[in-house]
């Protein structure tokens, strides 16, 4: 279970991610990003020490805003063999200590825990809560895939789009006032 310390982090989160957005192939503003939180939620590390989270920022810079998915694990120590283009930057947890900040997407773990939470093996948790779980996050795998145990391909949404679960699985969540569509979903292998 992962805890929710009620602390400071410096740089702050949102400050890390303003410095690391505009750099990303994805990103689909032409300047700086004004970015607010707007939701998302964690998954727990089975060894309670890496922290998990799945952000959305709406950058509210362009003519209407953009949401952005940006999932995120927090380390005690660099992650063996991530290349720079992984770490999004560095920070001072008021009681962790240095926190070593990863794009989720390239880091094994968080890639591994959504695949528990597919096959129903891991519970989404709130974002800012201890030990609650989130019911609105929608986790979903075709039953074939679900029976034969093999590795599911994950492609992670960046930029979020209102919508319904496609496809033979997924991760449905909410963002903003009542925004919901597709955060994480299957490759299709054909």
């Amino acid at each position: 279970m992962a805890i929710i310390h009620k602390t400071t982090l410096t740089p702050t989160k949102l400050e890390l991610v303003q410095a690391w957005l505009p750099q990303q192939p994805w990103y689909a503003g032409t300047g700086a990003p004004a970015l607010e939180k707007a939701g998302g939620f964690r998954l727990d590390d089975p060894e309670g020490e890496v922290g998990i989270e799945f952000m959305v920022v709406a950058d509210t810079s362009g003519d209407a805003p953009v949401a952005y998915h940006v999932p995120l694990t927090y380390r005690g120590a660099p992650l063996d063999g991530a290349g720079g283009e992984a770490l999004v930057g560095t920070a001072e947890h008021g009681v962790l200590g240095k926190r070593w900040v990863y794009d989720g997407v390239r880091d094994p773990l968080l890639v591994d825990q959504v695949r528990e939470l597919l096959r129903g093996r891991a519970v989404p948790q709130a974002q800012s809560l201890t030990d609650t779980p989130d019911p609105t996050v929608e986790p979903w795998l075709d039953e074939t895939l679900a029976r034969d145990g093999g590795d599911l391909d994950l492609d992670f949404v960046r930029v979020l789009r209102e919508g319904p679960a496609e496809g033979r699985g997924g991760v449905v969540a909410g963002w903003g006032e009542a925004s919901r569509g597709l955060f994480v979903r299957l490759r299709d292998a054909r």
